[in-house]
């Protein structure tokens, strides 16, 4: 097995797994029915393309915060976390995942801002206010839910359009915009606790046994956006970009260097240096977040260390 000092892949083999699933940034290992453990790598994906290199601690970084948030939330709906037996990996519940998600907008940003700026006033049949500017909070945040693409782009989608299609039911629908709006609430209220403001973010839900639960990542620098605080009332005054966490660094490097995702384009090279100030940008995400210092894992031999881990914990 290669000695690398970011987890890029897993080939793992475990006596009772099933089968296995390779995401964008996850591998996840299924073992029954019942059970699975997400390996949260070091890749880094953006405008839907894994790029070339991995980013140091990234993978721990999104596990240890996702791992936080959903024990902080779980008097709000059942998750699918049993334990998290290494710092890149939590084992879980086994959900059958529903087929769209829920991402919910506190402020006028991102993608929201840009079908605004083109003239739309409708975004997943929602009614947005006239007169709005960039970053400016809504009266109260708004659900836009997307399609959950197995290849290619999420499509925006009505909460309508979800019933009609029979993507979820109608039962289902109004459970998962209640949670949606009370995991939002809680997440805002941890965050405003850190000198932070999340101002959006995404959820995904699942069902096992007739029952509703939350899984994958929570309140993530890759799912979620922050903002300062300090600073964004001036800021928004001025018309000025606000100062954020999240991985809007990597998507700005990437348009700034001609690349969108599309056919035919090629990421751009990875140096040592912007890998390292990546990665410096995640530990900073990290702590800002958490409120405490980042502890690194050992990288001598990742892959080696996340398999022994996995190993003891499968057979204790």
């Amino acid at each position: 097995m290669t000695k690398k000092r970011v987890l890029t892949e897993t080939n793992f083999k475990f006596p009772d797994q099933t089968h296995v699933y390779r995401g964008k940034v996850r591998d996840v290992y299924f073992f029954n029915d019942e059970t699975m453990a997400m390996v949260v790598t070091d890749r880094i994906s953006a405008f839907d393309v894994v790029l070339p290199k991995g980013i140091p601690y990234k993978g721990q970084i999104l596990n240890q915060i996702a791992s936080r948030f959903l024990e902080a939330t779980e008097d709000i709906v059942l998750n699918w976390k049993i334990s998290t037996p290494d710092p890149n990996v939590t084992y879980g519940h086994r959900c059958e995942p529903f087929k769209v998600e829920m991402v919910i907008r506190g402020y006028l940003t991102g993608h929201a801002w840009r079908e605004y700026k083109a003239g739309k006033r409708m975004l997943c049949g929602v009614v947005l206010p006239e007169g709005m500017v960039e970053n400016q909070k809504f009266p109260e945040p708004i659900i836009t839910p997307t399609t959950k693409a197995l290849v290619g782009h999420d499509e925006d989608i009505s909460r309508a359009e979800i019933i009609s299609k029979g993507l979820v039911s109608e039962k289902d629908y109004i459970l998962l915009e209640k949670y949606t709006r009370e995991l939002f609430q809680r997440g805002t209220e941890m965050a405003a606790e850190k000198g932070l403001i999340l101002v959006d973010t995404k959820y995904e839900f699942g069902k096992k046994d007739g029952q509703i639960y939350l899984i994958d990542e929570v309140h993530t620098p890759d799912s979620s956006r922050y903002f300062y605080t300090e600073g964004y009332e001036e800021r928004l005054a001025k018309g000025e970009s606000q100062k954020q966490l999240s991985k809007e660094f990597v998507r700005q490097w990437l348009l700034e260097n001609g690349f969108q995702g599309e056919a035919g384009q090629v990421a751009p090279k990875m140096t040592k240096d912007l890998i390292d100030s990546f990665s410096a940008r995640y530990i900073e995400l990290y702590e800002a977040v958490m409120g405490e210092p980042f502890s690194k894992g050992s990288t001598k031999n990742i892959s080696q260390r996340v398999k022994n881990n996995l190993d003891y914990f499968l057979v204790n």
